[in-house]
């Protein structure tokens, strides 16, 4: 205990951590809040919602993409599917790097690439999530039930016989859950990234904090909570209906 109090405190003064400034960062941020009140969009709303429309595509497209991209590679990093430990090895460390890398950092790599604009944003999330997106959909593949698997090769069924009816037919729910959950995750993903310059509505709040015009910024927050709450609650009820509420619990 002591040995981890005296490390937080070395750490503190190594990250010139100080109390003096955070009480000054405090009343400047309460001063921020009170400029936000009310919030407006002033004569921006259409150009705002232009904006939140193209990050729900960016988010959309993005996460579409990487799911048609991971579906064959989850395959062949499943040991059920793949039995050779040498190319098995190979996949899972290509996703670990893939998904090593933050979105953030892909969204900086495709603007220099493509240039400035959604189509780096969607190429940034559709590289971040297959990485992901491999991982999940492997790890429900082999997690699937042997009973249909032996049922299929019983009967006379080859590899692809199993593929096709004893596994696809049980991880697909799961992998059709679990695509519905990042576009939540994609949707906050693409806010950020166009503050870097991947257009969408990150790129209006960068510009209205950058000109200190808060009641805007305050508009433009309240939009992204409100999307992002709506997606939320319309994927969950999906989700639901897809996989059942027990398999959720």
């Amino acid at each position: 205990m002591t040995s981890a109090l005296a490390l937080a405190i070395y750490a503190g003064v190594r990250l010139d951590f100080s109390f003096g400034r955070l009480g000054s960062g405090l009343v400047q941020l309460a001063h921020f809040l009170t400029l936000m009140i009310p919030p407006s969009p002033g004569t921006q709303l259409s150009s705002f919602l232009h904006a939140l429309a193209a990050t729900l595509a960016i988010a959309f497209r993005g996460r579409r993409t990487a799911a048609i991209v991971a579906a064959p590679i989850g395959m062949l990093a499943a040991r059920n599917i793949v039995a050779n430990p040498f190319a098995h090895f190979a996949v899972r460390r290509l996703l670990d790097t893939v998904r090593g890398v933050d979105v953030l950092i892909w969204a900086l790599i495709f603007i220099n690439v493509v240039g400035l604009g959604p189509f780096a944003g969607i190429l940034a999330i559709a590289v971040s999530d297959a990485g992901a997106f491999g991982k999940l959909f492997s790890e429900a593949i082999e997690a699937a039930d042997r009973g249909p698997v032996e049922g299929v090769l019983s009967t006379g069924g080859g590899h692809a016989h199993v593929v096709r009816f004893a596994l696809l037919p049980q991880v697909l729910p799961v992998i059709a859950s679990q695509v519905l959950y990042y576009f939540e995750s994609n949707t906050r993903s693409a806010t950020i990234i166009g503050i870097v310059g991947a257009g969408g509505i990150g790129l209006h709040l960068s510009e209205q904090i950058r000109v200190l015009d808060w009641d805007k910024v305050a508009f433009l927050v309240l939009m992204i909570l409100a999307t992002v709450s709506a997606i939320d609650f319309v994927s969950s009820r999906l989700r639901l209906a897809i996989i059942g509420r027990s398999a959720l619990a």
